[in-house]
């Protein structure tokens, strides 16, 4: 008895070195019980309305995910790829880049039931992070904590999305980039493994068919490439073949050079990375623990914290 509570003690305090280890700029205003008090059903309703928004369409996990990644790595997490355009001003969400972005509509029902319950209390940050968790979760992914706290930030920019990485990238520029951001490369390959949902445009792969021959499977370019000829750059490949569904078989796509883009299948053929590759290759629960420790670094991005951020009443718009 008394050791497996000694056990159950350093697995706990294990657990508390994560967890502070992972804070940064902002991070002390996170907590898992911010809304105990004055919201406490907040973390249920975000729950229920992503798990029906998944079950009705079961593509909108991977939109979800990629809202809050494409929020996260553009001025921190502060849901500014929510905020719409104006006459005087492009936002992010009308960017190149983000153009192909998905589930606003989620958002803004979770948003409106939320201000009916506790005016001016959930930040559209939190429903971001909660709702990707939520996505990952009802898609077959591993369920896991996200502290909560964030403020919405109030500019939203289209030039700043430069910050996203390109579909064209090496893993060694890949790597340069996340750790700019404080991912170690296990934590960059873990959230590319986030490419296990959803689909990518003929724009963003079409230069893998002209130019990456050798590391493309011969089965996969043809078919790639009747795609494209058929609908041109807006068609849509799916990154994996159960690209509902949140597992490992995007590792196992990578080892047989079936990466969809160039940023994917770097991954096996850099020596940086081909290592980690192969292990989430062969143990899908250690994809998902190294995923959890990234999706909870990457939701304490540069955060906005005081003056600097507001509760937004709409996500759509700033206060």
């Amino acid at each position: 008895m008394r050791a497996a509570a000694a056990k159950n003690l350093v697995r706990l305090l294990i657990l508390v070195e994560v967890v502070v280890g992972l804070a940064g700029p902002g991070a002390a205003a996170l907590s898992m019980d911010y809304y105990g008090m004055s919201c406490p059903f907040a973390e249920m309703v975000v729950m229920s309305v992503v798990n029906q928004a998944v079950m009705d369409d079961p593509t909108l996990a991977a939109g979800l995910l990629r809202l809050h990644f494409h929020d996260c790595f553009v001025q921190g997490c502060d849901a500014s790829v929510l905020i719409d355009s104006t006459p005087g001003n492009t936002a992010e969400k009308d960017a190149l880049a983000n153009k192909s972005l998905r589930g606003y509509e989620v958002i803004d029902r979770i948003k409106q039931i939320l201000e009916m319950q506790c005016p001016g209390v959930v930040s559209c940050a939190d429903i971001l992070a909660l709702a990707a968790r939520d996505a990952v979760n009802m898609a077959g992914g591993p369920y896991y904590g996200v502290p909560v706290g964030r403020r919405d930030g109030t500019r939203s920019n289209a030039a700043d999305t430069i910050a996203l990485p390109a579909p064209t990238l090496n893993a060694t520029t890949l790597i340069q980039m996340f750790g700019s951001h404080g991912f170690t490369t296990q934590d960059m390959v873990a959230l590319s493994g986030g490419h296990t949902l959803g689909v990518a445009h003929c724009a963003s792969f079409k230069n893998r068919l002209a130019t990456e021959t050798t590391t493309l499977d011969a089965s996969l370019a043809s078919s790639l490439s009747s795609t494209c000829g058929a609908g041109g750059d807006g068609a849509t490949a799916t990154f994996d073949r159960t690209s509902n569904w949140f597992d490992g078989v995007y590792f196992r796509e990578l080892q047989r050079r079936r990466g969809l883009l160039t940023s994917d299948q770097t991954l096996f053929e850099s020596p940086e990375t081909q290592r980690m590759v192969n292990m989430f290759a062969m143990n899908q629960a250690y994809f998902f623990f190294a995923f959890q420790q990234g999706m909870l670094k990457m939701g304490q991005l540069d955060l906005k914290e005081g003056t600097l951020g507001e509760v937004r009443t709409s996500c759509r718009l700033v206060n």
